[in-house]
């Protein structure tokens, strides 16, 4: 099940492979696109992850915030495939998601592209450190 997306901050050609659930993933050898669900623990990935090229991480409520660290996790753990965050993606998580290292999104609900650039660009600084690269405030003190 492949959501339709929206925005992608990426260069490479997305993926044309068909998401599997989690639990297929991990049992099949061909699997290179997987979906987790809000109660999946994204380390049992951690083996899989030089042949995975797609995770859709579902966010079934904008409350349910399980999503953010599993994107973390992955990331800190060197994934470097498509990070793509679906379901009930709201324009006010948008610049955390990428902090987090979300770079597709594929919201139920359609955004204005113009609301999605404002709300990446609203906070210039940060003040903690995370996957996207961005140097915290504190490190910027001590230049």
């Amino acid at each position: 099940m492949t959501d339709a997306v929206q925005f992608r901050f990426r260069d490479d050609e997305m993926t044309t492979s068909p998401a599997v659930t989690f639990e297929a993933c991990c049992e099949q050898s061909n699997a290179t696109a997987v979906r987790l669900e809000p109660g999946d623990d994204a380390r049992a990935l951690l083996p899989f992850l030089d042949r995975l090229e797609l995770v859709e991480v579902n966010f079934p409520a904008y409350t349910d915030g399980r999503g953010y660290s599993a994107a973390r996790i992955l990331r800190e753990e060197g994934y470097t495939g498509e990070l793509r965050a679906v379901g009930d993606v709201l324009v006010d998580q948008i610049a955390y998601m990428r902090r987090c290292g979300f770079d597709a999104f594929a919201p139920a609900t359609p955004m204005d592209e113009g609301d999605v650039d404002a709300a990446l660009n609203r906070f210039p600084q940060v003040y903690q450190k995370m996957v996207d690269g961005r140097r915290p405030i504190p490190d910027l003190r001590h230049e």
